[in-house]
Order: structure tokens, then sequence, then C-alpha cells
């Protein structure tokens, strides 16, 4: 994983801001590789845990077939409405897949944090609820790139 970038390293996020947006923020947007190279993007809520971006995708989504077929990922999540308030991070790579497909609750110790992660952002619980319809795929980034617009006016 890297923590710098060529471009932008000015308004980037040090790796506490990054890791701290990424905590907070719920949506973020996958792009995928379809079958006909095309690619395909879409909204999905996550996880993160310091190092790993956690995804809990439908196994029956074009999302889960494209990533079956090739695991190679860029995620962007970001929060701003005005230019001065844009921030940001885009995270490319190759998942992995954890755990049973679909997750139904079977003991999984590699999944314990990410699912805690997840079921207090998203339901405000520490217990994951399963609906034998989802399963997570991991996402060690390869690339990290930031930016938060609001260290502009810092820079003037």
């Amino acid at each position: 994983m890297t923590d710098t970038q060529r471009r932008g390293r000015k308004i980037m996020m040090t790796p506490e801001e990054r890791d701290a947006f990424l905590g907070e923020q719920r949506t973020c947007r996958v792009a995928t590789v379809s079958a006909d190279g095309a690619p395909h993007a879409t909204a999905l809520w996550f996880a993160w845990d310091g190092s790993a971006l956690w995804l809990y995708s439908i196994t029956r989504s074009k999302r889960w077939a494209d990533l079956r077929r090739d695991p190679r990922i860029a995620v962007v999540v970001d929060a701003g409405v005005e230019y001065g308030e844009l921030r940001g991070v885009e995270l490319s790579g190759s998942v992995e897949f954890v755990g049973e497909v679909p997750r139904t609750g079977e003991p999984c110790p590699e999944l314990a944090v990410p699912e805690e992660l997840f079921a207090r952002k998203v339901f405000g619980t520490d217990a994951m609820p399963h609906d034998g319809r989802h399963a997570w795929a991991r996402l060690v980034p390869d690339s990290i790139v930031s930016w938060d617009f609001r260290k502009l006016s810092v820079l003037r």
C-alpha cells in the first residue's frame, strides 16, 4: 500500500485523516470490469480497518460476478458539496474473498473486526446480521490517493 502520491501532496490527507474519513463515511463507489471489458460502477457500503477496505456485496449482483471473474477494482469514497469542501480517497488493487459465500454467520475469525466495524457504522449495533445473500470481499490497496480541498485555503 502506498501513502504517497505525486500530485496534490499539499492537499492529500495524512494517514490519520484518511483513516478517520474512511471510518466515518458509509458509501463508496466501486468500479469493476465487466465481461465485455467495459467498466461497471456501483455504490456500496463498506468498512475500513486501517489497512483494508471491506466490501459487503450481494452475491447475485453483477458487481460480484465481475469481481469473481476479474478481481481488479477501483473504489472512491468522497464527500463535500462546495468546491472548497471536497475531499476523498481513491483505493485500487485486487480483492480477495473472505468467509463463506454467501455469508451465513459461520465463525470466521478473519471477519470479526470488519463485521463489528460494519455493524456499528451501518446498523448501530455490534452484532452483524446475516441474510444469506451477501458476502465479503477485502481490498488491501496497491494504491491510495487522497485529497482534501479544505486545505487549499490554508495554502493561500
